[in-house]
This record gives C-alpha cells, sequence and structure tokens, in this order.
C-alpha cells in the first residue's frame, strides 16, 4: 500500500503562538470597538455614532487575529480539498458514492473560500498567509506534492481508497483549525463557519470511513 507522505500537525498551542506573532495584544481585541493605531488593522469595526443604523453592520465586521488567522489558513486548506476532489472527478471507473462526495465538497467549500476571501478583503487584511505563519504544506492534514502525483496517478477503484483516505487526513486537519476559530474567534461569521465546518466534516468523515469498508 502506498504510504501518504507524513505533513506536520499544528496543534492549537502552536496556532495560539502564531496569534501572538501575527497581530496586536489580546487587550486591544476585546470591550468595546476601538480605532486601531495600525494603518489597515480596523479590529474593532469602523467607529459608528451611537444608535446609528449601520450598528448592526458594525458589529458583524469586528474581528480579532483568531479571525484572521482562520480565514487566511482555511483559504489554502479548502482550496487543495477542492483540487482533489476535481482530480477524482475527472476520473473514470470511480465508485458513484465517491464521485457524488467529491461533488459534495466542491460544491460546500468552493463558496466558502470566496466568503473568507471577502472577508479578509473587507478587514483589511491580506489573503494569503504572512510570511511568519506556518506555510499552506505544513498545516494539519494538507498533502504534499507526493501525495497529489500519487492521486492524479491512480485510477479505479485504487484512487477512490487513496482519495477516502487522503481527505480523512485533510478533514481531520481543517477541524483542528476551525475548533480553534470556535474558541478563539470574535468575529460572529466566522465563528459560525467554523462551527459548520465541524460539524460537515466530522459527518463526511464518517461517511468516508463506511465508503473505505465497502471497497
Amino acid at each position: 500500500m502506498m504510504k501518504m507522505k507524513k505533513t506536520l500537525t499544528i496543534s492549537a498551542a502552536a496556532i495560539a503562538a502564531a496569534i501572538a506573532l501575527a497581530g496586536c495584544a489580546a487587550g486591544t481585541e476585546t470591550g468595546s470597538p476601538a480605532t486601531s493605531s495600525t494603518p489597515g488593522m480596523n479590529h474593532g469595526g469602523s467607529a459608528m455614532p451611537s444608535g446609528s443604523a449601520s450598528a448592526t453592520s458594525t458589529a458583524s465586521a469586528e474581528f480579532n487575529d483568531a479571525d484572521t488567522m482562520f480565514a487566511q489558513m482555511m483559504i489554502p486548506h479548502h482550496t487543495q480539498a477542492v483540487t482533489m476532489s476535481e482530480t477524482m472527478l475527472k476520473k473514470e471507473g470511480i465508485p458513484a458514492a465517491v464521485t457524488e462526495l467529491a461533488t459534495k465538497i466542491t460544491d460546500a467549500q468552493g463558496p466558502e473560500i470566496e466568503k473568507m476571501t471577502g472577508w479578509l478583503q473587507s478587514w483589511g487584511q491580506p489573503t494569503a498567509m504572512p510570511t511568519n505563519m506556518p506555510s499552506a504544506h505544513s498545516m494539519s492534514g494538507m498533502m504534499g506534492q507526493e501525495d497529489m502525483t500519487k492521486l492524479e496517478a491512480a485510477q479505479g477503484t485504487e484512487a477512490a481508497k487513496l482519495f477516502l483516505t487522503q481527505m480523512i487526513a485533510h478533514h481531520e486537519g481543517a477541524i483542528m483549525m476551525a475548533k480553534t476559530e470556535t474558541t478563539d474567534g470574535k468575529n460572529a461569521d466566522a465563528v459560525k463557519l467554523s462551527k459548520d465546518i465541524v460539524t460537515a466534516q466530522e459527518a463526511e468523515i464518517q461517511e468516508m470511513r463506511q465508503l473505505l469498508v465497502g471497497l
């Protein structure tokens, strides 16, 4: 059996440490919104007059460094999952249940990539991870180039088994990052997405394990 390339796992502690390196002190992230002293870092949202009709939109724009990191890391993570799924959809001889799963992953994660990209742009944050952050391929669950090459070359049942095995590990990494956001994030929309990712991908992991048994 082909061995998957082991990828580095970022623990919740490592993610927390990266957050500390990436942004402002936690003391500036809590309490009532405040104007950031750093250009482009509007962590408290735009200052609005008391009782403004825009209060709701201002609240939804509040974010902290955990929210930024979550989006910056999850975008490439999701992008690879979509690439893996699209690779499977181009193959012949793949069990229908596996192609249906690949389609479901693509349909769900594609729009989530667009949503997170939009958040980062509205927050005035870069969509790419900062250079002091872990590289995309070192994130938990991410496949290395060798893994991706093996998936592209595999056919039929072998490809289905490899895809499911790789995607289980990939989902487990995404769930870990999402749970960190659920705990540490501030933006309501980002925290909700993190919870949705956990729920959806835990269910898909169970589905994939069942599919593996039947192959």
